[in-house]
């Protein structure tokens, strides 16, 4: 019986296979890993358009001129990771055909991936916990799921 771990971020993608050994216990291998630069850009790094950053001597007390509504940049950036993240899950459980899976995200981004999963690898969800364990060891993230 297959079991898999997968710690998320937005910014990091940690995939690891629980391991049987009746010597040394349970221990775990990282099978996959990416870090996502998207979610490191700062958004004035992101947004090329000047329009909105010259005009400052037109317009009333030299205020910048508007070129359009604000939009929701970050909100939107961090949807499309969020979806990213949850299909690298599913096509991950997917391939190593793994019986029970289970997941540790922060609590912002938690409930949002697994509503993404595809239903039938969010069926093999076992253990979901609401915590970004991305930045640990393995030694410390296999403790929480034991």
């Amino acid at each position: 019986m297959e079991t898999i771990i997968v710690t998320v971020d937005l910014g990091h993608f940690r995939a690891y296979k629980v391991i049987k050994d009746s010597v040394e216990g349970n221990r775990i291998q990282q099978i996959g890993s990416y870090d996502s630069i998207e979610s490191h850009v700062k958004l004035g790094d992101r947004v090329s358009d000047t329009a909105g950053r010259f005009g400052l001597a037109g317009g009333k007390n030299g205020a910048a001129k508007g070129y359009g509504e604000p939009h929701n940049i970050e909100l939107e950036t961090n949807k499309r990771l969020i979806k990213m993240i949850a299909k690298s899950i599913s096509d991950l459980i997917l391939s190593e055909n793994c019986t029970k899976w289970h997941l540790a995200a922060g609590n912002e981004i938690n409930s949002q991936i697994v509503e993404n999963l595809a239903p039938d690898v969010r069926a093999k969800l076992k253990k979901n916990i609401k915590s970004n364990l991305t930045k640990i060891s393995k030694s410390e993230v296999i403790d929480y799921f034991r």
